[in-house]
């Protein structure tokens, strides 16, 4: 279905370390590419969390989030997502209501159910998280009441919380959440640009089971790419074999440093034309102006989502901030 609306874009950011790249760099290319975003009309920024990966910084992900607010004027700063299952809803309140105090108006909260590690860290995060995972619909409402203004002759409270608004959205990979997402009346992200097999049928379910809420009168989702744009389609291939290279060792659980790009060659072109990589990078458009913009806008019109997250594997800082640059212009045409 053709979009008569405008498509919002936002940026996905994991705080990627490359080889030979200090964190305390890394933090900084952070808060320049936020800069930058909020500069080229991206709407959110958001931080992953992930743990126990060298090639993430994103871990003590509010911590991040407060950091990057503080150094930007009006973009929205989220988290997309924190992992619920590693944290207690009481303290995710406590956090996010003093982020919603401090940056009024610009604190997105992403929740998903996913450990966002292995299962050995999991379990060093929370030993009961497997329990957590199972109540994630119930501690999205313990969250939601911590917020509520409602309940402040309740024992526990999260006063820091009570009042602020910070919206929730739902994260998923699966279907599962988006029965979450829809019978709560939430928004809702799909993680397509690393998981895309169950995208239209967890669209699917989340526009047809959609309940309205006092949050959300309407349907309102969110999808993930990945984007690696340049000047020429031949730098792009070149930039995106460190993407390509920071994958396998996703597959084959050989993680790594993000590695610094190499020319495109045939052993790469067949590493990536591998099945399992080819599912995973269904969604992970890399080229120049014209091949970004003529998938994007295939993206939205099959998907009918109302926006679209971007995450860039780059290696260059410089060329990282070119690829979310050239997205920016892309989206601006597709929404004239």
């Amino acid at each position: 279905m053709p979009h008569t609306k405008q498509i919002d874009y936002s940026v996905l950011e994991l705080a990627v370390v490359g080889q030979d790249i200090p964190h305390t760099q890394v933090f900084e290319n952070t808060v320049e590419l936020a800069r930058k975003a909020e500069d080229l009309g991206y709407k959110r920024f958001w931080l992953a969390e992930h743990h126990n990966m060298v090639s993430i910084a994103s871990s003590a992900t509010t911590v991040l989030m407060s950091h990057v607010a503080s150094k930007t004027n009006h973009i929205r700063i989220g988290s997309g997502g924190i992992m619920l299952p590693n944290h207690s809803p009481l303290i995710v309140a406590e956090q996010f209501g003093t982020l919603g105090s401090l940056y009024p108006g610009r604190i997105d909260m992403g929740l998903g159910r996913a450990p966002g590690t292995d299962q050995v860290t999991a379990h060093a995060i929370r030993s009961d998280r497997m329990n957590s995972v199972f109540k994630f619909p119930h501690e999205i409402d313990e969250i939601q009441k911590y917020f509520s203004n409602k309940l402040n002759s309740t024992k526990v409270r999260a006063t820091v919380a009570e009042g602020v608004e910070v919206p929730i959205y739902v994260l998923g990979s699966s279907t599962d959440s988006a029965h979450v997402a829809a019978e709560k009346g939430l928004p809702y992200v799909f993680a397509s640009h690393f998981a895309p097999a169950q995208l239209f049928d967890a669209m699917e379910i989340y526009y047809r089971k959609f309940q309205p809420s006092e949050f959300l009168q309407e349907p309102y989702s969110i999808a993930g790419i990945n984007v690696t744009a340049a000047d020429t389609i031949e730098e792009a291939e070149r930039l995106s074999t460190s993407s390509l290279k920071m994958m396998v060792g996703v597959l084959t659980g050989n993680l790594d440093y993000l590695q610094k790009p190499v020319e495109m060659n045939d052993e790469l072109r067949e590493l990536r034309d591998n099945p399992s990589l080819q599912r995973m990078l269904k969604y992970a458009f890399v080229g120049d102006h014209e091949t970004v913009k003529t998938r994007t806008a295939h993206f939205l019109k099959q998907t009918g989502v109302d926006e679209v997250i971007v995450a860039s594997h780059i290696y260059d800082q410089e060329a990282r901030i070119r690829s979310f640059e050239i997205f920016s212009e892309i989206m601006k045409e597709i929404n004239n």
